[in-house]
């Protein structure tokens, strides 16, 4: 239903009011954004909207600078406590540009589209207050109490979403689809797993997953179908938001075609898609008013409405005309639910956001605000109704609130976007999407990130629903199956993390699955129901997405397993000698592989081929770990290969699957750092004081010139005339890896192609030498995902057959 039907029975002031609010709103803008914390100097640093800060000022110039993790968390539950009230009412307030655009448009289509169909037949008062009394309870007990009360508790570290609940399970109960996990992982200080001790219930389900390897394959296909289905959302909210809302220039110019509303659609979506690339943090407290603005809009319209044409709608707020409106009305009215449904859109985003934000501030806003300006306004809508039964397909136009209602459909929909970037970026980390290109739109807030394939992906398809549907009807049955489907999945997600992680008692958890697992299946039957009439987009897009990622997942670990399964003989590699039975020329080797322990097959197929290798090699493992984040002072594992003469490191550099893989220019200086530090404190020796008084040393300059002098005098080492290095402090083998960067970093990367073996069927070898073929050939590689130059770069042909 299109809330602008309300407006035209809607005496002026209102628009006086609207118009007073709106310009209070952006006074409130113009004051705040000269306190608005930008630096870590302020009282409120870290927590400017909408993610976290991340300040590149020199160290030189300003105080000490918090680790980038520190600073990439945000509010975290830990900090949330430190907050003061202020702080917790500015982020409540920013929250709603951010998190509340997509849920707060709901009554733009929430009746239209309940009373679409067959039920369109029954639009009496019977019917209108039962529809009224599920959406309340369906609100309150699924938005409120589940969500706000129950989910947002299980956050991973501060994050939520779908890949959160997922991490603590596979924290808990050994679930991990990552192949390359060490021991060692689960000692960074984001690992920590709850201290309670187990109870029967959870050690009999991580037991069954255990014994069960196929069970942890289906937990993954379920948690990507989540996924998909929220990416799903951010190819379905643009179009019904924005569609939902220019539709309501129809009646207010009678003779205007159809398609000239499709094509204003197009329009908005495009400009919309076309200006990601920017990033949101420039105008993100713009945000808010807007979204300020119409709630409490609709909510006093809801309260007007319900005063002058139906005081008595509270009755409905029974849930016995719930019982009343499926008895009545029968298989239609059961239908319907899959528009009711709609209502809740955007739920999933809010706890997908908890990361952006914090929780206590998400609560506060959704309580004190949201909650009850939406149950206002459908109360309004359904009180309107009552009176004229004929408007719920009309649509009379109210100019002030379209103008605001179109607006917040844009922030809606830039939410959802927003949320599908973060998504992709957190499946890429995991081994589950194709390496795509990861661009930071912001320089001092971390997090806010672009992905420009997906952005034009979503582009495409969104502009192809909006076109090929032209009905927010039918967009709506499609998005109504898509949001059931993720509620169902959290639900279930949730249930296991009572038992495995948060040891809660089989009967509550029992209670929690069985309650909010069969009001989500009734909606979901409906939405089902309405598959051939929209429903099937989502299915489809979430098959295509779903097979795209469980074929590179697939694809990636096979290729994992063949690397394990040839790698070179240690007792090989010390029967050569120190000189690996080759030339050692001068400078460092950084051997790429995704192995963290033994030596690749891609060094053996070098050193084959060309018998000589760098003075100093160092195995580099960029890898991801079940975390959100890890520390920077944790990032990097360090160990020796072989005794101290051959020269040979490993370093392991450890992701969360919320940090972005990509570093900036200074990688190299702290790679070469770390490995002195290691070598300077082998064997329980002391860090040098020059070393242990700077966490931060700069080996380079940042113009990159002067590049070995500025980090000798860093260091106190002088170059002797027969060019030998000689310093007070370091040992002789921190000096050599010294000498061995004055002459240059080489990056040695496998170019591999995985083939299915002769002996493997049909469908593996469509999966390998097809589908992950042209994924692998599409997709960003490695040198591109590490920045790694080019001048610096050998790649290692190989062939893995799989």
């Amino acid at each position: 239903m299109h809330f602008c039907n309300f407006f035209a029975h809607t005496p002026n002031f209102f628009v006086h009011f609207l118009h007073s609010l709106i310009f209070s709103l952006f006074l409130t803008f113009d004051s705040l954004t000269d306190w608005l914390p930008l630096s870590h100097h302020s009282p409120l640093s870290g927590y400017a909207l909408p993610l976290k800060n991340l300040c590149f000022s020199s160290p030189s110039t300003m105080d000490p600078i918090p680790s980038v993790e520190s600073v990439e968390n945000g509010i975290s539950q830990k900090n949330a406590k430190k907050a003061s009230c202020s702080t917790m009412l500015t982020l409540a307030y920013q929250s709603l540009g951010v998190v509340y655009g997509n849920l707060s448009t709901s009554p733009l289509y929430v009746y239209k589209t309940t009373f679409s169909g067959k039920l369109s037949l029954h639009e009496d008062d019977e019917e209108i207050y039962g529809v009224l009394s599920f959406i309340f309870w369906t609100f309150t007990l699924i938005a409120l109490f589940k969500y706000i009360f129950i989910v947002m508790s299980a956050n991973d570290n501060g994050e939520g979403g779908t890949f959160a609940l997922y991490s603590l399970l596979c924290r808990h109960a050994k679930l991990s689809i990552l192949p390359n996990q060490q021991d060692t992982d689960e000692k960074l200080s984001a690992y920590a797993v709850e201290g309670s001790a187990e109870t029967w219930q959870s050690s009999v389900l991580k037991s069954f997953f255990e014994k069960n390897p196929k069970c942890c394959k289906g937990l993954l296909v379920f948690v990507l179908l989540g996924t998909c289905m929220t990416i799903g959302d951010g190819i379905l909210t643009p179009a019904i938001s924005v569609l939902s809302a220019v539709s309501g220039v129809k009646l207010k110019f009678t003779g205007l075609h159809e398609n000239y509303i499709v094509m204003i659609s197009c329009v908005i979506l495009v400009g919309l898609f076309s200006l990601q690339h920017h990033g949101t943090h420039r105008v993100a407290f713009i945000f808010a008013p807007i979204v300020t603005a119409w709630l409490l809009c609709i909510g006093g319209i809801g309260i007007y409405n319900v005063i002058k044409w139906n005081p008595h709608i509270f009755h409905a707020l029974s849930p016995l005309y719930m019982f009343k409106f499926l008895r009545s009305t029968g298989i239609e009215g059961w239908v319907s639910l899959g528009g009711v449904v709609l209502s809740i859109t955007g739920m999933e985003a809010m706890f997908a956001a908890l990361g952006h934000f914090s929780p206590l501030s998400i609560k506060i806003a959704f309580t004190f605000l949201v909650y009850p300006c939406l149950v206002l306004a459908y109360l309004g809508e359904a009180a309107f109704l009552s009176r004229h039964h004929e408007d719920i397909q009309r649509k009379p136009i109210f100019w002030p609130v379209f103008i605001v209602a179109t607006c917040a459909a844009v922030i809606g929909s830039q939410a959802v976007i927003s949320a599908t970037f973060s998504i992709i970026s957190q499946c890429c980390a995991l081994n589950c999407f194709p390496r795509v290109k990861i661009v930071h739109t912001s320089s001092k807030i971390y997090g806010q990130i672009y992905i420009p394939e997906v952005n034009w992906m979503l582009m495409c398809l969104c502009l192809a629903v909006t076109i090929g549907l032209r009905d927010s009807n039918m967009i709506g049955h499609a998005y109504g199956l898509a949001v059931t489907t993720v509620m169902f999945v959290t639900t279930c997600l949730m249930a296991m993390v009572m038992i495995i992680v948060r040891k809660k008692a089989i009967v509550t958890t029992f209670a929690f699955l069985v309650f909010f697992g069969l009001v989500e299946l009734l909606y979901l039957s409906a939405a089902l129901y309405k598959v051939p009439e929209g429903g099937w987009i989502p299915l489809v897009l979430s098959f295509i997405f779903m097979a795209i990622m469980f074929l590179w997942n697939y694809g990636t670990l096979k290729k994992h397993q063949f690397d394990v399964e040839n790698k070179v003989s240690m007792s090989r590699i010390l029967a050569l000698g120190p000189s690996l039975g080759m030339v050692r020329v001068p400078g460092i080797g950084l051997v790429c592989s995704n192995l963290v322990t033994g030596v690749p097959a891609v060094f053996g197929h070098f050193v084959t081929n060309l018998p000589a290798f760098h003075h100093v090699v160092i195995f580099i493992c960029v890898k991801s770990v079940q975390v959100p984040y890890v520390d920077e002072k944790e990032r990097f594992l360090i160990s020796r290969v072989g005794p101290e003469e051959y020269a040979l490191f490993r370093c392991v550099v450890r992701y969360g699957y919320k940090d972005l893989q990509q570093e900036n220019y200074d990688f190299e200086d702290k790679l070469v750092y770390a490995i002195i530090r290691f070598v300077e404190t082998e064997g329980g020796g002391q860090m040098p004081p020059v070393i242990e008084s700077s966490s931060s040393l700069t080996l380079t300059h940042p113009n990159h010139e002067g590049r070995f002098t500025r980090s000798l005098l860093d260091f106190n080492v002088t170059v002797l005339e027969n060019g030998q290095l000689e310093g007070s402090y370091l040992k002789d083998g921190s000096l050599d890896i010294l000498k061995a960067r004055e002459s240059g970093i080489a990056y040695i990367l496998g170019h591999s192609h995985a083939k299915a073996k002769k002996s493997s069927s049909i469908f593996k070898k469509f999966a390998i030498d097809v589908v992950y073929a042209f994924l692998s050939k599409n997709c960003r590689e490695p040198d591109v995902a590490m920045s790694v130059p080019h001048t610096s770069l050998l790649e290692v042909g190989m062939i893995y057959y799989v």
